[in-house]
């Protein structure tokens, strides 16, 4: 195994380094990401998680008293950490309420921290750290104060609230099978009996 090293990046090496991503061209289906200076690749998920997605997103249009449109696969710049240049990930779904129309002319790359996003959901892929780590702060930095992580190595689900524009200073956690409330305003007990 080689290991590469390299001088810390100029701000015009970010440059260089955002330009090179916006112009990857990805074969269908596959997702890149610009996440803390790195740029990632990821293949199309597999049917669990596509299921799962489609189960949360069920269960929030059904059960939910407020009427809420979600995404899946929006393009968010979200802020760096400090010294380091925004990233651009994609997550699994971004939920807003229905009357903000949030993704009604939406660019292909929306600033997350622009407000309204009411929570972004994650089942993690290959490399789960980036989940559980990097995106997780970049929400908390963009003021998303819902962020909702399906683990599929550790079988959990977690809700992480109440940022303090660095991370979030809360989490709630079930395993897969149990269910999770989703305070306002969702206010839904999310049953993950399906992803067990």
């Amino acid at each position: 195994m080689s290991v590469m090293v390299h001088e810390p990046l100029s701000y015009e090496d970010d440059d260089v380094l955002l330009e090179g991503f916006l112009a990857l061209d990805t074969p269908e289906g596959f997702r890149a990401e610009l996440i803390d200076g790195e740029i990632v690749v990821t293949p199309p998920p597999l049917g669990d998680h596509e299921d799962w997605i489609a189960e949360i997103s069920l269960q929030i249009v059904r059960d939910s008293p407020r009427r809420f449109h979600w995404a899946g696969q929006k393009g968010l710049i979200i802020p760096g950490g400090a010294g380091q240049q925004d990233s651009r990930v994609i997550p699994d779904m971004v939920i807003a309420p229905a009357e903000l129309r949030l993704f009604r002319g939406a660019a292909e790359w929306m600033r997350a921290e622009s407000g309204g996003i009411a929570m972004v959901v994650e089942v993690t892929s290959s490399r789960p750290e980036r989940d559980r780590s990097g995106k997780r702060t970049g929400y908390a930095r963009s003021g998303i104060p819902f962020y909702l992580l399906v683990d599929r190595e550790e079988e959990t689900v977690t809700l992480f609230t109440g940022t303090d524009g660095v991370d979030y200073r809360h989490t709630d956690q079930v395993v897969f099978g149990k269910t999770l409330p989703l305070p306002e305003p969702f206010e839904i007990e999310l049953d993950t009996s399906g992803f067990a």
